[in-house]
């Protein structure tokens, strides 16, 4: 029986909690703080908290934030944005992070990935994709928050992570972010078959059926849910269940 993993992700801007469609349209949901306690007393496996703007402004906030929140919750976290060295890293993690997801840095310099690995095993590394759609079976790799075209193809810089040492791969469609119109199955079916590193798949969910579609469709094992979560569309518990209806092992909540 396959065991699903649901992770709640919080993508922050400053004090706030927001949410766009397509990257853009940036809206304020409320205090990131109280949804992450909440998805967390509701069941949710892990949590992702990204600082939207953290590579823009050429620093990450949520050193205190991480601190603070791992005083009550006791699921694993990952922290990203902005994160640019290996001291960076340590800090997320001597803060209470499980682990830290890497984006712009990693295109800039990808020997980074190979150091983080290095110093603190690839289980502690995410490496977070935000793809573009160029072409029917297309994509590009984009940076800073979906700012910033980089030229390199989804494909073979997922292959190129992997080999480097990332532990794990966090793939986002800018197309599907926001729009609760169902997961680019073609995108995530493209990665997949390229890898054999766990893939967490981002944006797009929306009904029950894009979830059992993701996961049989292009063999999938892990969803960061945000919008879905954050718009009570569907309770963590809910999710649970019709998992269990399709008869997916899933940690009880």
């Amino acid at each position: 029986m396959k065991k699903i993993r649901l992770i709640g992700r919080l993508d922050i801007k400053g004090p706030n909690l927001i949410k766009g469609i397509h990257f853009e349209g940036l809206r304020i949901i409320g205090e990131p703080k109280k949804y992450a306690l909440q998805y967390y007393l509701d069941g949710i496996d892990e949590l992702l908290y990204m600082d939207t703007v953290a590579t823009l402004y050429g620093r990450n906030n949520l050193l205190e934030f991480v601190k603070e929140i791992g005083k009550n919750i006791f699921i694993p976290m990952t922290v990203g944005g902005g994160i640019r060295s290996v001291d960076d890293v340590y800090n997320f993690l001597s803060a209470g992070a499980d682990k830290v997801a890497v984006n712009t840095a990693a295109v800039n310099k990808p020997e980074i990935i190979n150091e983080i690995s290095k110093r603190f095993g690839s289980q502690c590394l995410v490496v977070s994709i935000e793809a573009k759609r160029k072409s029917e079976n297309q994509w590009e790799v984009y940076t800073n928050n979906g700012r910033e075209k980089t030229g390199k193809d989804v494909e073979s810089w997922a292959k190129e992570v992997q080999q480097l040492g990332a532990g794990e791969i966090l793939l986002t469609s800018i197309d599907q972010d926001g729009t609760q119109k169902g997961f680019d199955l073609n995108l995530i079916s493209s990665v997949k078959k390229n890898i054999s590193i766990p893939l967490i798949v981002s944006g797009g969910m929306g009904k029950e059926k894009d979830l059992i579609n993701v996961i049989n469709d292009c063999d999938i094992d892990t969803v960061a849910l945000a919008s879905v979560l954050h718009k009570n569309k569907f309770s963590i518990k809910e999710l649970k269940k019709i998992l269990q209806s399709n008869n997916f092992y899933v940690r009880n909540s």
